[in-house]
């Protein structure tokens, strides 16, 4: 089974942040995770157009752009231009979720789904098997370096469960808290990608603490 590890950016300095990026690109990391906010559905405003063609323009992985955002439909072309490989809306903040994967896959992109810690994974049954991505927040969405929550491993199996039942191909990410402490046990339960912020980007030596984290699950 093939695993990614997925920096996420949000926990990069920013004053330094091709530097960054170019530790991703050298590093045993598979993709770049970009987190967009916009202050409505959580609190926090991150990234916008500008900064992701930046990073664009300097990364050489796949970008796997996390929006966090109201009205997500509205802004599905405008990220395809600026470079998202892999475009997840929540499913909390869509009315018509199976309009808005169709409108991401139209646009050639690979459409995923994230949900918030309180919401169960049978929400996803009618739409399984149209997602090329699953993301399980394991934190509250908004802020980087929370703690994880420990139903992230229920959930993660019963995701699991429901994509073998329905034949789906749908990847397993889990976003938030994850560390050297909980990887594996995900991996076992069933993720396969891995969105690790604070824990890389905050550590002595990131391109070690990759690897490191690719190892344990690979």
């Amino acid at each position: 089974m093939k695993t990614y590890i997925a920096p996420s950016i949000l926990s990069a300095d920013f004053g330094n942040l091709q530097q960054e990026i170019e530790m991703v690109n050298k590093s045993d990391a598979d993709w770049f995770h970009i987190d967009v906010m916009d202050g409505v559905f959580v609190p926090n405003i991150s990234f916008g157009m500008p900064v992701i063609s930046a990073i664009k323009k300097h990364a050489t992985k796949t970008m796997d752009v996390h929006l966090m955002i109201v009205n997500p439909d509205r802004y599905i072309e405008d990220f395809k231009k600026v470079g998202a490989d892999i475009l997840t809306v929540h499913y909390e903040a869509c009315t018509h979720l199976h309009r808005t994967v169709q409108a991401i896959k139209a646009a050639g992109m690979k459409a995923g789904v994230s949900l918030n810690p309180h919401t169960p994974i049978a929400v996803l049954e009618d739409i399984i098997a149209d997602l090329d991505l699953v993301l399980i927040m394991s934190v509250n969405p908004g802020f980087g370096g929370q703690s994880f929550i420990e139903n992230t491993y229920k959930k993660v199996e019963q995701l699991k469960n429901l994509i073998e039942f329905s034949e789906s191909d749908a990847i397993i990410e889990v976003d938030g808290g994850v560390t050297d402490q909980n990887i594996q046990k995900l991996a076992d339960k069933g993720a396969t990608a891995f969105v690790a912020g604070s824990f890389v980007f905050k550590s002595e030596n990131p391109t070690k603490t990759i690897k490191n984290l690719k190892t344990l699950v690979s």
